[in-house]
């Protein structure tokens, strides 16, 4: 198979008739052959009656239906476990993803060598309240992540289907797929412009806390990235550090209490610090430890991705 598109929805039913005959439309054209995998994130709609209803009139369109509304990345990860396309793409349900871009990035996957790539709206149709807080959050993925892209958290992404069956997508973690991906060894992510539709029905399903868990996802996936296996590389420097200063510090007033000063050294605010760092380094030091005792323990600490191999038996 071609090509598998994922929608999440939650809440579309306006929307997902002319979704459908869109894609159709721009598949049949260039003879592709493709799944749509609708997945109803618990929607109180009647958007489940209408994917039933577009599944009986094509065989292309399936459909997931959750009892309750898990988010974004739980949908998303639901599908690409479903997903048999050797391209798939993903786009949001509210018609502000347009179809037509999907023949280019799938080009560019196929032909060019990508694994996977990112929607960039240049031009986008949102309020200011949304763009400014984007543009910040998009900037500091870019930082802590090292991948250049401008617009992560747009939803029309394309990926070689090897991408999505080795990464998890969980919690917040859809904003952050193509740090996912780099992380699982696919580092060949591009970037393309789309063209960004303003919203034909309904409002918005995400509020400003939107940026605070993505924010606090980052920092997670940027962690686990680093440190997932080596916690100790993390929390024993750390603990080292604030240790190391708290023996220096202890040890300069000890020194100055016996050849320079009388005064008694439990009297001056540097040996409360002191004091505080080298409890500080200690806890930090313990939690290292624990962690990894914890991370030897867990079931897929020898679990690697491996591209393929010669002359070895599976």
């Amino acid at each position: 198979m071609d090509i598998s598109v994922v929608v999440p929805l939650f809440n579309e039913e306006e929307s997902l008739p002319e979704l459908e005959q869109w894609i159709a439309k721009v598949m049949e054209a260039k003879c592709y052959s493709y799944e749509i995998i609708f997945v109803d994130d618990g929607s109180r709609d009647k958007s489940w009656d209408v994917i039933e209803a577009l599944s009986r009139k094509s065989d292309a369109v399936k459909g997931i239906k959750f009892r309750r509304n898990y988010g974004k990345s739980a949908a998303l990860q639901k599908g690409f476990e479903q997903a048999q396309g050797d391209v798939v793409i993903t786009m949001d349900a509210d018609l502000q993803d347009s179809p037509e871009e999907i023949p280019e990035m799938r080009k560019m996957i196929v032909e060019d060598g990508y694994d996977l790539i990112s929607g960039w709206k240049k031009k986008r149709y949102d309020p200011i309240t949304k763009t400014i807080p984007t543009k910040l959050f998009n900037a500091a993925t870019r930082l802590l992540s090292g991948i250049k892209l401008h617009d992560f958290n747009c939803g029309l992404k394309a990926y070689r289907n090897t991408v999505v069956k080795s990464i998890e997508v969980y919690g917040e973690m859809h904003r952050y797929t193509p740090v996912l991906a780099k992380m699982a060894g696919f580092p060949q992510i591009g970037e393309k412009v789309v063209q960004h539709q303003a919203r034909k029905y309904g409002t918005t399903k995400f509020g400003m806390e939107r940026f605070i868990n993505g924010f606090l996802d980052l920092l997670t996936i940027s962690f686990v990235g680093k440190f997932g296996k080596r916690p100790m590389h993390f929390f024993g420097a750390m603990g080292l550090l604030f240790a190391l200063v708290g023996i220096i510090i202890l040890g300069y007033l000890s020194i100055s209490k016996i050849f320079w000063d009388a005064h008694d050294i439990n009297d001056r605010p540097l040996f409360f610090f002191g004091i505080t760092t080298l409890i500080v380094g200690s806890q930090l030091f313990l939690t290292g430890f624990l962690a990894e005792l914890i991370t030897r323990s867990a079931s897929d600490r020898n679990q690697y991705l491996i591209e393929t191999t010669l002359g070895i038996d599976s």
